[in-house]
């Protein structure tokens, strides 16, 4: 399926007619982009400007698969309007702070309504804290570890469809998962393995036709890996 976008003049003539692939639309500004943004403005900027963009600061990346972690069962755009105030919460996600949080942290957040006030994601987020601490002694970095699984040209597609950015999990994904239980994260499946390798540039899944998805290339092209 396919959308056809027509421009016409005053006298409702055609002037031009393109076509849109899946998963694309154009915005008022004129451009196209994926059309999981819904042209709010908020997730617009996140579309354009984050989402993709290669990260290797341990910070972001601790607060990018901990929010993951908390989008389970509800919508990006949710967490996203509260992003904030998790950071207020979670000290910034520093996992050295977050690690020292104790039962009256959990209280505090479980009664913080500028957050997902989910106990089991809470603590999870804590615990998570104290495997990053021991991810960075052993391996040097959490920038270095998880981008040893970027995805080589050969294990992904070909073209960028909307049904591959729209996929829930990879082979790849699953396996980080596994390797992050293994080491004792948690609320870190698949799925949420995925979402994190799209925020954070590990894939570029801009669906092709997209203004980001060459602007994505090319910071993963200049971008020096850990």
């Amino acid at each position: 399926m396919r959308m056809v976008w027509l421009i016409v003049d005053l006298n409702n003539e055609t002037l031009m007619a393109d076509e849109l692939a899946d998963g694309l639309t154009r915005g008022e500004d004129g451009l196209i982009r994926c059309n999981w943004q819904t042209g709010q403005d908020d997730y617009l900027t996140y579309h354009d400007v984050e989402w993709g963009m290669p990260q290797d600061d341990d910070f972001k990346l601790f607060e990018k698969i901990c929010l993951e972690g908390f989008q389970s069962g509800l919508s990006w755009l949710t967490i996203l309007r509260k992003r904030e105030n998790f950071r207020r919460a979670f000290a910034e996600f520093d996992f050295n702070v977050v690690a020292n949080f104790d039962d009256g942290d959990v209280e505090r957040l479980v009664n913080d309504a500028g957050i997902v006030r989910h106990r089991g994601k809470i603590t999870s987020t804590i615990n998570n804290a104290a495997r990053a601490i021991d991810m960075v002694e052993q391996e040097g970095s959490l920038g270095r570890w998880f981008w040893s699984w970027e995805p080589s040209k050969l294990q992904r597609p070909g073209e960028i469809t909307w049904k591959v950015a729209s996929t829930a999990h990879t082979d790849i994904s699953t396996a980080l998962s596994k390797e992050l239980k293994k080491r004792g994260w948690s609320f870190v499946g698949p799925t949420t393995c995925y979402a994190f390798m799209q925020a954070m540039g590990m894939v570029n899944d801009h669906v092709e036709g997209c203004y980001c998805r060459g602007r994505i290339e090319q910071a993963r092209a200049q971008f020096v890996r850990p």
